[in-house]
């Protein structure tokens, strides 16, 4: 009975000090909860600024690439234009010594033509024009005869070589200067077309810089947050595990009490007791599960193989779009290929090696290769020229749809319509199938 007694007793303490201690225990409970809460929203944020600061740098390591291939690019043209101007100064040295020599042929000319007059005043002073018949036919022997056939002959043989060397001397001289002249205007054309390349490829380069430089400041803004959102969330788990040691050291000191109170004679029925109460009171507790998301960005690339169909040269530098810059005299080495580097011409014979054809590489060379054919007629594969910096100056691959793959100085390696803007502009006509 007493024992009976004493366990009521137990358990009637035992609802009382739990009674008193629950709220307290709640309170605790429900705000570790709202700190869990809190903590998952901002390892979300953590998170997704994880996955910007990956995004940014896989588009920094692009740029990147892009910046050197045109840094590349820039250096390889400031040599072409450092020869040009080497090639433009020699030229015009040959004009300057050419120029002496044309002085020099026109002095002989003019003495041969001074000879020629002088000739022709004496033959005047003499009567009038010389019938050489007359001369020999007036021989008074036939000694004086030949003596004045042989001079006739030297007189006339001698004219002739005047004028022989003078004809042959205004041609060499024609020659000589349409051949300069020709170098000249080529070399200048060159210089600036070369010249309006590089100014492309340094407001390139500075267009890379500034976009590298809002990058760099995008990056190092979300590695900020992503460390002040760190921040929070370790000071909210510190919180958080403060208060599960409080509630843990509540439900101790409860049991603690609820022990003291009891006597050993009841220690049977207390410890069943407290057992059951302990297991009751040991209820599981918000825990956050962090989440987190990886960003791998793969790529693969694979370059066509020939075929030997033109719809493999038309498509072989599509890897290149958006991935390359042009350079002159490009696309003619396996390092210019390799980091995408091509003139128009370059490009073009690059393209067809793919699909098994060898040709040309100079836009003189291409336009000439093949048959030209009328621009109605103009199938994918054909290609198209244009009047640039000179005739014939820019040549691309037609794909169709009024649009053609080349390499252009602006843009690099790019799909673009001959219909309209600029290049409809400069179209000429010239269409050659290979």
């Amino acid at each position: 009975m007493l024992k009976k007694k004493l366990v009521i007793l137990n358990t009637t303490l035992l609802l009382g000090l739990g009674s008193f201690s629950i709220p307290a225990i709640n309170a605790n409970a429900e705000t570790s909860a709202s700190i869990s809460s809190q903590r998952t929203d901002i390892q979300d944020k953590i998170s997704d600024a994880e996955y910007k600061i990956i995004e940014a740098q896989e588009k920094l390591a692009d740029l990147n690439a892009q910046i050197n291939r045109v840094d590349k690019a820039v250096e390889e043209n400031k040599k072409q234009i450092k020869q040009t101007e080497e090639d433009i100064k020699t030229t015009k040295e040959e004009i300057a010594s050419l120029k002496k020599e044309i002085k020099d042929l026109q002095d002989r000319i003019e003495q041969r033509n001074e000879i020629l007059k002088e000739r022709a005043r004496t033959f005047q002073e003499n009567g009038g024009s010389v019938d050489y018949i007359d001369v020999l036919l007036g021989a008074a022997s036939f000694k004086e005869f030949v003596d004045r056939v042989g001079a006739v002959a030297t007189i006339m043989e001698a004219d002739k070589d005047l004028i022989e060397s003078n004809e042959a001397d205004k041609k060499d001289l024609e020659t000589k200067q349409t051949s300069v002249e020709d170098k000249l205007s080529s070399l200048t054309d060159m210089q600036l077309d070369l010249k309006e390349m590089q100014k492309q490829n340094l407001d390139k380069q500075a267009e890379n810089e500034k976009a590298k430089t809002d990058l760099v400041a995008k990056q190092q803004e979300n590695e900020a947050a992503k460390a002040k959102l760190e921040k929070e969330d370790s000071s909210l788990a510190a919180k958080e595990e403060e208060i599960k040691k409080q509630i843990k050291e509540k439900k101790e000191e409860n049991l603690n009490n609820l022990i003291s109170t009891t006597t050993q004679a009841t220690s049977n029925s207390e410890s069943a007791s407290a057992s059951s109460n302990d297991s009751s009171k040991k209820s599981s507790s918000s825990s956050s599960v962090k989440k987190s998301t990886s960003a791998v960005k793969s790529s693969s690339s694979s370059q066509q193989k020939a075929t030997g169909g033109k719809s493999a040269a038309i498509t072989a530098g599509y890897k290149y779009i958006g991935n390359s810059t042009y350079k002159f005299g490009g696309g003619r080495t396996a390092s210019d290929v390799a980091n995408g580097l091509f003139d128009c011409s370059g490009f073009v014979s690059w393209a067809y090696s793919q699909a098994g054809y060898s040709i040309p590489a100079s836009t003189d060379g291409l336009k000439n290769y093949g048959k030209q054919v009328s621009f109605s007629d103009i199938q994918p594969g054909d290609l198209v020229f244009f009047d640039t910096y000179k005739k014939d100056g820019h040549v691309g691959i037609y794909v169709g749809g009024g649009k053609f793959i080349g390499s252009q100085s602006s843009t690099g390696v790019a799909v673009v319509s001959m219909t309209s803007g600029y290049w409809k502009g400069v179209f000429n006509g010239r269409v050659v199938r290979l």
